[in-house]
């Protein structure tokens, strides 16, 4: 039997003992997925972190049960410590353990984000309910052959990322983050907003929405909701792109909104006119320039501007050894280049 609700532990044994069934509430069915569904050692914590609330309840009903049956607590020998005291300290110590362990891989991936902007590649954060197709959307963007969606809730419990190529040539890095839910257990909500720490230094969110879900306006707002909870800066909120997938099951389906782009991940339906707008969007939120520079093919300019910049276009001028090269370049980008190429 199957409660769409937390419910109480003793509660839950009482159902059990009256229906003469087993009973799970959301929180177990969920960590029950999660735990299915995680692949790096980061998920497996944070699933075995957010598992230990629910074997302390489990720890605190047992000891209940045995004082209602006169078993009272039990010292266990020479350590002071009745069997409860020394559970409960096991599993807190397990608790701190895990914490540090998380917190060293969350400097790892810290460190990772540095030298992403440190190569200046922007990063799209691709978010939305569970199952909704955002890892089908990344593999049809980038054409990485390592990722194998699949139909079923929290497919994805890690952050992944992936490079993907605009229509300019420039280079991004489409993150794929974990589906959403609503009403997400109190228990693994930190669990839960502790992965989508990336999405917070993302230069651009586009929102996945299943338009062929029958609750899929209800599952945007959810999405809009998590995303004002972490406190994202106005402006990523502001340049959201919101997507509209599967639209090969959605008969008939036609849009009025001109900011909202129909697409069939799966069927590669809308792709690149999406890659267009992610392109526009890049542009105006990182500040890069398009811009011709006149440069020396006898010197390294060339080179460095392939290098540290996205070089769509070389017209070489044979009768003076230059070459007139348009280019996307940051500001930062450009800042060095005038100061290297005076």
């Amino acid at each position: 039997m199957y409660l769409a609700k937390e419910i109480y532990r003793p509660l839950q044994k009482e159902l059990e003992d009256l229906w003469g069934v087993k009973v799970f509430d959301r929180y177990t069915v969920v960590l029950h997925i999660f735990r299915y569904n995680a692949r790096t050692k980061e998920a497996k914590l944070q699933i075995t972190l957010a598992e230990i609330p629910l074997l302390k309840s489990r720890l605190k009903n047992e000891l209940a049960n045995k004082d209602q049956q006169g078993g009272g607590s039990r010292y266990i020998m020479g350590s002071g410590e009745t069997f409860t005291e020394v559970q409960h300290r096991l599993l807190k110590e397990k608790e701190m353990k895990i914490k540090s362990a998380l917190e060293k891989l969350r400097q790892k991936r810290t460190l990772l984000r540095a030298q992403r902007t440190r190569r200046e590649f922007p990063v799209i954060s691709v978010v939305g309910y569970t199952n909704c197709g955002k890892t089908t959307l990344i593999k049809a963007l980038t054409g990485d052959t390592k990722l194998q969606p699949r139909d079923q809730l929290f497919a994805t419990l890690d952050i992944t990322a992936h490079a993907g190529v605009l229509p300019s040539h420039m280079t991004v890095i489409y993150v794929d983050t974990v589906g959403f839910l609503s009403q997400l257990p109190h228990g693994l909500i930190q669990s839960f907003s502790a992965t989508l720490e990336d999405v917070i230094h993302s230069d651009l969110i586009v929102h996945v929405r299943d338009i062929s879900h029958p609750e899929s306006l209800n599952q945007k707002v959810n999405v809009l909701n998590v995303l004002k909870n972490l406190n994202l800066p106005s402006h990523l909120l502001d340049s959201l792109v919101e997507v509209h997938n599967k639209i090969d099951l959605q008969e008939g389906y036609c849009t009025t909104d001109p900011n909202i782009l129909g697409i069939s991940a799966l069927h590669g339906y809308g792709l690149e006119e999406l890659k267009q707008r992610i392109e526009n969007a890049v542009l105006k939120s990182t500040g890069r320039q398009i811009m011709t520079l006149r440069v020396k093919l006898s010197g390294p300019q060339l080179s460095w501007l392939y290098k540290e910049a996205t070089v769509q276009k070389v017209d070489v001028m044979a009768e003076d050894d230059t070459a007139n090269v348009s280019v996307i370049i940051s500001n930062s980008a450009y800042g060095k280049y005038k100061k290297m190429f005076p």
